[in-house]
């Protein structure tokens, strides 16, 4: 049990400041070379602050004696918990390890945010074969989980990014005059058609102040009339802390089901594209767009050209992993001067700035 202030900020706060001290206990414990991961799946309101569980992954040899190897265990993880100094208190007495079922734990683990299951981080590096505008390259079932297609009259309009099993996040552009929910689907799976899974629209929640035709507080949220069920292909990102910083310069990934080139023919399955984060000064120079990056907006691409979102991609995430290949959502595919353009990168809605306004309207 660990006593703080019991507000989403701290249930949030919790979940990055336990993983990674869960994770530094185990690599420099004697059980370093049996140790797989920890991954904290669940963080609830408790009487006295919040409680945590933790799912951690050890390898089992045959002559492992299993209940020797637990106890072993909560004494690392006991003794590693109490070296902690930071702001959150940790009541170490109440921490207990069991053992859990391969079921039990699959379900778990399709729980977490943010894991792309049996996958490897592809290369994160520019390449004309990894992008959607300028050359195809077909993600499979289950790259990019969270990636979900929405549909008006069943025609794919827009990309949008599974954040829990009912809601998604996307773009306010794409409701324009299409606000009408009972005409919206969300399909999941890397094809349009066949999808892999199909559900109605209950709700659609366009940002305040989103003011169509200017591009800022391009955010939308759209809630699903019956809840995933989630697996190894079809799971939720992790949405970003308001506070957490993404350098610039670094690569991300953007999916969608967007035009190949300007204007040009549609995909049926998911294309990705690798892109590098680009700082807002750099994208507001004036032979690229020249003052109109806000604060609520991030640009990715490259400068010279090439690599880009396109028209259909709009709604559709940009993500990034941290350290343990667990992926975040940093921006929202939201506009720019056509697709590849020289100096004209992607620009896209800046997720941790919106981080409350989505507590705000789902809970999440």
């Amino acid at each position: 049990v660990i006593a703080a202030q019991e507000t989403k900020k701290i249930v949030r706060k919790t979940h990055s400041t336990l993983n990674g001290r869960i994770d530094k206990t185990f690599h420099n414990s004697i059980l370093r070379k049996k140790y797989i991961s920890s991954r904290l799946i669940r963080v609830s309101p408790d009487a006295d602050g919040v409680m945590a569980e933790a799912l951690l992954t050890f390898w089992f040899s045959a002559t492992d004696s299993r209940e020797a190897l637990r106890e072993r265990i909560e004494r690392i993880l006991r003794r590693g918990l109490k070296k902690y100094t930071g702001p959150l208190r940790i009541n170490v007495r109440s921490s207990t390890i069991s053992n859990m079922d391969a079921k039990r734990a699959e379900a778990l683990f399709n729980d977490i945010c943010g894991l792309r299951q049996n996958r490897t981080v592809k290369s994160m590096a520019k390449s004309s074969s990894l992008r959607i505008v300028g050359g195809l390259s077909s993600a499979e079932t289950g790259d990019w989980p969270w990636q979900a297609s929405l549909q008006y009259n069943n025609i794919h309009r827009c990309g949008a990014t599974l954040i829990s099993n009912t809601w998604l996040v996307s773009a306010a552009h794409c409701f324009r005059d299409m606000s009408h929910p009972e005409k919206w689907t969300a399909t999941f799976g890397a094809h349009l058609k066949p999808p892999s899974l199909k559900r109605s629209v209950k709700t659609i929640i366009i940002h305040e102040k989103y003011h169509y035709p200017i591009h800022d507080y391009d955010i939308a949220l759209v809630q699903l009339s019956k809840q995933v069920e989630f697996t190894s292909s079809i799971h939720r990102v992790c949405l970003p802390e308001p506070s957490q910083t993404f350098p610039y310069n670094i690569f991300a990934v953007i999916t969608g089901w967007g035009a190949l080139t300007n204007d040009g023919p549609t995909p049926n399955t998911l294309q990705e594209a690798t892109v590098k984060l680009i700082d807002s000064d750099t994208c507001n120079r004036e032979e690229v767009y020249d003052g109109d990056i806000t604060p609520r907006m991030l640009c990715a691409g490259y400068l010279e050209g090439g690599v880009d979102a396109c028209q259909g991609d709009s709604g559709g995430p940009l993500v990034t992993p941290d350290s343990r290949l667990m992926w975040y959502l940093v921006g929202i595919v939201s506009w720019g001067d056509e697709c590849g353009k020289p100096n004209k990168p992607g620009v896209y809605t800046r997720v941790t700035y919106f981080r409350d306004w989505i507590t705000s309207k789902t809970d999440i």
